[in-house]
């Protein structure tokens, strides 16, 4: 039975929408020119996600053009590292760049202590958000999740080989251990602090969760979420947390009844009627167009997502991309696609 509230909040509650509720992961960025404008006036890339102001609005900005469902808080998931006191910088072109923790020594340069005050701007644009999105429109907080940010700590940015992490977790799981327990407890207070600032959903970004082996997979990516979503529910029971663990393959239905999450994101790997029929019978579904259908746009982009609506729309679930919108995305593409959801109950 429907019942009432936004079409996002009910779908994460369990609901099957007539009209799957959509929105896509970094909708609000390089694709877009009026983005690309307040970047260049914000300075860099960490001062844009430390204005209030400027964050509200590139928030904002892919809702005015497209009208999703929800909103992401715009950010990015190094800034806890960030607030924690490791040394962070974006390299035009390259990416983040951070002094690599790699030893109990390093760590013990970190502290929590100045936590919520280096993130104020970030509640303050929590705030904003939920007093200026449409009445219908959903916002979520997010985080990265502790494997994944710990991948950028140690590696000291992106890596295809993840050596350095990896040999961490394996040589000394004590000593890796003291790291991700840190994680967990400043997620935990940062995603709480976005809750207590307007959040009505939050998501864990797991970037980096398919590199881990099964063994592994299970103590750093299954156990550390798992204790995340159990101190979220206990002191906000009706907020519900997405997981978002990509490329965790044949690991997915084990990480959705292990951690607890209310939802789950799907990568661009999982074929959408396996995901309905071992996945939707447990919790909502999110996903999960390969966001180079954006790209490609035309017939190709409209067959695949009808192909994700008619594998999934019948259940809990929520429209999205496997993963993010690239840069080189054309936004009428994204115009086309939203114009094709909001159809969708016309075209079924």
């Amino acid at each position: 039975m429907a019942t009432s509230g936004k079409p996002f909040l009910r779908a994460l509650r369990g609901e099957a929408c007539e009209r799957p509720p959509f929105w896509l992961m970094r909708q609000a960025g390089r694709y877009l020119p009026e983005y690309r404008a307040m970047r260049a006036k914000a300075g860099s890339f960490l001062d844009l996600c430390f204005n209030p102001e400027l964050a509200e609005e590139v928030t904002l900005q892919p809702l005015r053009r497209y009208g999703m469902d929800a909103a992401i808080l715009f950010s990015d998931i190094l800034v806890v590292p960030h607030a924690l006191g490791q040394p962070l910088d974006y390299v035009e072109g390259e990416g983040p760049r951070l002094d690599p923790v790699r030893s109990a020594e390093d760590l013990a340069r970190l502290s929590a202590e100045r936590l919520h005050e280096r993130l104020a701007p970030v509640y303050e644009t929590v705030d904003r958000l939920s007093r200026s999105l449409p009445a219908e429109t959903a916002l979520i907080g997010f985080a990265g999740s502790p494997w994944t940010v710990a991948c950028y700590m140690v590696e000291g940015g992106g890596s295809k080989e993840f050596a350095q992490v990896k040999a961490w977790a394996y040589r000394d799981p004590d000593g890796f251990s003291a790291l991700i327990d840190m994680l967990v407890a400043a997620t935990v207070d940062y995603l709480s602090a976005q809750i207590a600032a307007g959040a009505e959903a939050v998501q864990l970004f797991d970037s980096w969760a398919g590199v881990l082996p099964a063994p592994q997979f299970r103590r750093w990516v299954v156990e550390p979420t798992a204790r995340i979503v159990t101190a979220l529910r206990a002191g906000h029971p009706d907020v519900p947390v997405i997981g978002f663990p990509r490329g965790a393959g044949l690991l997915y239905a084990e990480y959705a009844d292990a951690t607890g999450v209310d939802a789950l994101g799907l990568d661009t790997a999982v074929p959408p009627e396996w995901a309905a029929l071992t996945l939707q019978t447990r919790l909502t579904v999110q996903g999960n167009l390969d966001p180079i259908m954006l790209v490609a746009g035309g017939e190709a982009l409209s067959a695949a997502a009808r192909n994700v609506l008619e594998a999934l729309a019948g259940g809990p679930f929520v429209f999205n991309l496997g993963h993010g919108v690239v840069q080189s995305t054309p936004p009428k593409h994204v115009g086309q696609l939203a114009a094709l959801l909001r159809a969708w109950p016309a075209l079924s």
